[in-house]
């Protein structure tokens, strides 16, 4: 399978998201939620005492899974210093509308169990795109002939396109 990793650009020592998050809990506000889980769609632990994944650990986590379900082209883009809303993004194709679906629900299902967060799946219907927001992680999983209109990769990358990650 082809993995390749787009490095990001902007590396200011902060981070940024957290930072995004605390602003808005620290407002002052009199009932001012100081629940960054509230905020950041994911769960910073779980009932049974784990801790949280790493953003870097649920990457690994997702392309193992897209890898064991056969994707094809994954991307993982590097998001850190660049937008608050996730630290890495990961862009693969299935082959078919079915392959679309299958893999989404079981990325889904995966991280549900073993990095104890409730993904957001959004498209999977259709079969044409699906889009996962795992919190830290934004899966988006297309079928060839979608992901090619969209090029997202382009988009987050600029116009060198990516780089291949041994």
């Amino acid at each position: 399978m082809l993995r390749r990793s787009l490095a990001g650009g902007l590396s200011s020592g902060i981070d940024l998201k957290e930072a995004a998050l605390t602003s808005h809990t620290q407002s002052g506000a009199q009932g001012a939620s100081t629940d960054l889980t509230a905020l950041s769609g994911g769960k910073t632990g779980s009932p049974g005492g784990e801790t949280r994944f790493s953003p870097d650990d649920m990457l690994a986590l997702v392309l193992d899974t897209l890898e064991d379900a056969k994707a094809s082209d994954v991307v993982s883009i590097d998001l850190s210093g660049k937008t608050p809303i996730a630290d890495h993004m990961v862009i693969a194709s299935g082959t078919s509308t079915r392959q679309v679906i299958t893999m989404s629900e079981k990325l889904v299902e995966k991280l549900k169990r073993e990095a104890s967060v409730v993904p957001r799946l959004e498209g999977v219907s259709q079969g044409d795109w699906a889009l996962i927001d795992a919190g830290d992680v934004l899966i988006h999983i297309f079928r060839p002939e979608v992901r090619e209109f969209y090029n997202l990769e382009q988009m987050w990358t600029g116009p060198n396109g990516p780089t291949l990650n041994g």
